[in-house]
């Protein structure tokens, strides 16, 4: 395998991130949720206008994990008014961030949350925080490996159905 690298995307790259996005998600969840959930949500989310209106958003960057001219995963992240829930004007969100299944255990989630890590940093964000399903055990075992810790939890409806999302974060700026 080449070298994994992560790049920052731009509009030109929509078709790659509605294409890695929407084959990531119903890898991740399909077998878990009906294919009416799964396929309302992927049209929602990743269609063309959305993602124009995401990658446009100056408070919203993605990044792509590549390896030659292989997509293996990608990253979005938030900032101020872009987060989905505000809890902290002065944080950063991981939206989302997902492994194509073919290269889970290859290191690439570590990279994205290394450079997410590197941006917070640069940043000076207080702290970075995302939601994650509570039955996703693989992710869970992930960011509490990365330093992250559960404070909330809020609920994240797909489709017809209600689900619990674990809010966690990982402190970069302790207030003294």
């Amino acid at each position: 395998m080449n070298p994994i690298e992560i790049k920052k995307a731009t509009l030109s790259d929509l078709e790659t991130i509605q294409k890695i996005g929407t084959q990531t998600f119903i890898e991740t969840f399909a077998a878990v949720n009906t294919p009416e959930n799964i396929a309302n949500y992927v049209t929602e989310s990743f269609n063309s206008e959305q993602l124009a209106s995401e990658l446009n958003n100056v408070n919203s960057q993605f990044y792509l994990a590549t390896s030659g001219n292989e997509i293996l995963g990608y990253l979005k992240i938030n900032f101020g008014d872009a987060q989905t829930e505000t809890i902290n004007k002065n944080a950063l969100e991981v939206h989302r961030i997902y492994v194509s299944q073919a290269f889970h255990g290859k290191n690439v989630g570590q990279l994205l949350i290394d450079k997410v890590k590197k941006i917070g940093q640069e940043t000076g964000v207080d702290y970075i925080w995302l939601g994650v399903w509570e039955e996703n055990h693989r992710a869970l075992r992930f960011y509490s490996k990365n330093g992250f810790v559960e404070f909330d939890k809020h609920v994240f409806t797909l489709g017809n159905e209600e689900q619990t999302d674990l809010l966690m974060q990982l402190i970069l700026n302790k207030k003294h």
